[in-house]
């Protein structure tokens, strides 16, 4: 039998901790089905496992010693804190500020992270292989069709996928208007592409009254939107046409689809804005392989994300820049609006 060395055996970390991934990503699902910070945070002082389990809303007592195996990783993984006694007492398991996001409250990551370990998301990893192999996405090779054509079909999915987009907006959009006052100093009209059910145009128009809304996506998604005070709905494919205005917002629309399905959308938007004055505000991604932040590793797994899902693309901004040329916007600037995202400002030719 080989004998293998500390080196070698060492080799394996790497690996290991790749195929442990989805652990962590269902730790945190457990921890938001269960409610685990909204019970954490309520409390003053930390509380021990079994105050943790017999505040846990449940038909029959909670398993207390499954429960500290899952907080077991919560806690290496920083998402809560764990304090031993200088008396030799239990453990006593507390809340964090990295674990206020997970607070059942509408600016929470709760909804975005129970949507990415939704079943019907999760199946199309298995199917990367194949989407090296051939083209195409893992989802549509495990459902028949694409994520959306299944979301319109599929009204309960639909919902969830809508309430996951709706939440992430929530927490973000607070960034975005803070980066945007001098953005949108001469801007009397506004379409959100992909605008899902108006919450980011809502909050455009708030702060800037002076400028008519357009929320912008397809008939079963504005089904569920709100009517809205300053903002019209209009239903309609981005790659037909696009509504006319002053300017066009795309908040994590591009990053949705390949370069060529992109450049189709580019050229729509150059179309409905003013050659004189007119521009596009693109919210994104911009990825930076090298990066060593765990936001660069994040939007990694997005970029792969996009991959398995919707045949969608994270990029670099080489690839931006590229990408808006081709479709008819050579001129642009970077605006840094958190560690996570940036927003682009590009101007026709």
């Amino acid at each position: 039998m080989e004998e293998y060395d500390s080196e070698a055996i060492q080799a394996q970390a790497p690996i290991l901790k790749c195929v442990a991934g989805i652990a962590h990503n269902m730790a945190l699902k457990c921890a938001i089905d269960l409610r685990l910070a909204d019970i954490l945070h309520s409390h003053e002082n930390p509380i021990t496992i079994s105050e943790l389990a017999s505040s846990i809303n449940s038909s029959t007592p909670p398993n207390v010693s499954s429960l500290k195996r899952v907080m077991r990783l919560l806690v290496r993984d920083k998402i809560f804190s764990a304090h031993e006694p200088s008396d030799g007492g239990e453990t006593l398991y507390g809340a964090t500020k990295t674990s206020s996001w997970l607070l059942d409250s509408e600016t929470s990551l709760s909804t975005m992270i129970s949507l990415s370990a939704e079943p019907t998301l999760l199946n199309s990893w298995c199917n990367m292989s194949r989407c090296v192999k051939e083209g195409g996405t893992g989802f549509e090779k495990f459902h028949g069709c694409q994520v959306y054509e299944f979301a319109s079909q599929n009204p309960e999915f639909n919902k969830r996928l809508n309430q996951g987009m709706a939440a992430e907006n929530k927490y973000l959009v607070l960034s975005i208007l803070n980066k945007m006052d001098d953005v949108l100093k001469n801007v009397t009209s506004l379409v959100d592409v992909g605008g899902n059910i108006g919450n980011v145009i809502t909050s455009i128009v708030k702060k800037h009254p002076q400028i008519t809304g357009i929320n912008f996506d397809l008939p079963h998604v504005l089904s569920m939107a709100p009517e809205i005070h300053g903002v019209t709905h209009v239903s309609g494919n981005m790659f037909e046409a696009i509504p006319k205005a002053d300017a066009i917002f795309m908040k994590w629309i591009l990053h949705n689809w390949n370069d060529e399905a992109c450049s189709k959308i580019l050229k729509n938007c150059k179309k409905a804005i003013p050659k004189e004055g007119g521009k596009i505000i693109i919210v994104d991604i911009i990825l930076n392989p090298e990066g060593t932040s765990e936001f660069d590793e994040a939007n990694i797994f997005f970029d792969l994300s996009m991959l398995v899902t919707c045949d969608g693309v994270e990029r670099t901004e080489p690839e931006w820049k590229k990408l808006l040329e081709d479709g008819g916007f050579p001129r642009y600037r970077i605006i840094n609006v958190n560690p996570k995202v940036s927003l682009i400002e590009a101007y026709p030719e």
